[in-house]
């Protein structure tokens, strides 16, 4: 398998959170449904949500994320998000003094040195990359395979957009996936080359 996916919840607009870092009803998704996505509990989705991002999620081996992200989530508390079993941090800055020295979190300066290194920490399975300006970074630099997106039934009108401060066109395959699921539509690309 070994692709690079680009991934997040976006707005029809194409903010993957506001200008305050809240995605506000950007996972109503995630909420709203009667199938539980993981054993936390909390996440419940459609049917047809649950038919598409369990076996995306049960692929990804590694999230690569920027320091802002790290930051904002307190690192998730040294749990990897998703049960990904790596995460991948892009930063200037070495990890916390007090970070959990247990926590499978690597620290790297660039999205190149975050990619190689996440490949290697994946094998055969999939590196996520958060979308935001570490993603944008990623696809402009031609590391991206494929482009995820769950598209929520909001406009923001400003905010952090998806591509982050992307400036570049690029030519995306048709759809390779369509599917509408409660309060979402999830569509996946291919990118072309």
């Amino acid at each position: 398998m070994d692709k690079v996916v680009m991934y997040a919840s976006v707005s029809v607009d194409g903010f993957i959170a506001d200008q305050n870092d809240d995605p506000g009803p950007l996972f109503e998704w995630l909420l709203g449904g009667d199938v539980p996505l993981d054993d936390s509990g909390f996440l419940n989705v459609s049917q047809a949500s649950y038919d598409y991002t369990r076996p995306y999620w049960d692929q990804v081996a590694v999230t690569i994320a920027g320091r802002h992200v790290f930051d904002l989530t307190d690192g998730w508390d040294g749990v990897p998000p998703s049960s990904v079993d790596h995460v991948v941090v892009v930063s200037h800055r070495a990890k916390p003094d007090d970070w959990h020295p247990e926590a499978p979190f690597h620290f790297v300066e660039g999205v190149e040195a975050a990619v190689a290194k996440a490949q290697q920490l994946a094998g055969d399975r999939i590196v996520e990359v958060a979308a935001g300006d570490v993603g944008g970074q990623a696809f402009a630099a031609g590391l991206v395979d494929e482009v995820r997106m769950d598209v929520a039934p909001v406009v923001f009108g400003s905010g952090k957009r998806y591509f982050g401060s992307l400036d570049v066109q690029q030519l995306l395959g048709d759809p390779e996936e369509v599917i509408q699921g409660n309060r979402v539509l999830h569509l996946r690309y291919r990118v072309q080359r």
